[in-house]
């Protein structure tokens, strides 16, 4: 082995928690994760609004909505990445976040997912349903989940 780190594509899927802020944290803290050779790609699944809500808005409001969510979770993530010498792509899509992180990890294009967790345990997943759960189970992309 000759200690050399392949590059490698990573998904890296946050919102606007303190979960997600530790992830980032954790990444840019190992140094090998930084280096220039390594491919980010940053994602935000912006919630839908419910339907009646949606409906009682222009399509203009919807969208702008929309758009001033993502901007307000990846602008300080960019912000962030970028102190630490890191120039991602970003995407941002109105989703199911869970099934868009899976669809984007099953195309291929990443070999790592990287997401927070909320940890609520076990009951609050069984009740609540977990972002993180949902994506390793639909996925064979390997998937880092930083606590």
């Amino acid at each position: 082995m000759t200690g050399e780190m392949i590059d490698v594509k990573m998904l890296v899927a946050v919102d606007d928690s303190d979960c997600s802020k530790r992830m980032l944290a954790h990444l840019v803290s190992h140094e090998g994760w930084c280096d220039g050779g390594h491919e980010w790609t940053v994602f935000h699944g912006v919630p839908p609004l419910p339907h009646r809500a949606a409906a009682l808005a222009d399509p203009p409001s919807v969208e702008g909505y929309y758009a001033s969510d993502a901007e307000r979770v990846l602008r300080p993530v960019r912000n962030f990445l970028r102190r630490h010498g890191i120039q991602p792509i970003f995407l941002h899509k109105v989703c199911t976040p869970e099934r868009e992180i899976a669809r984007l990890a099953n195309s291929g294009r990443f070999h790592l997912v990287v997401m927070g967790s909320h940890g609520r345990g076990a009951l609050g997943a069984a009740v609540l349903g977990s972002v993180a759960q949902k994506v390793l189970a639909s996925t064979k992309t390997p998937v880092l989940i930083v606590r």
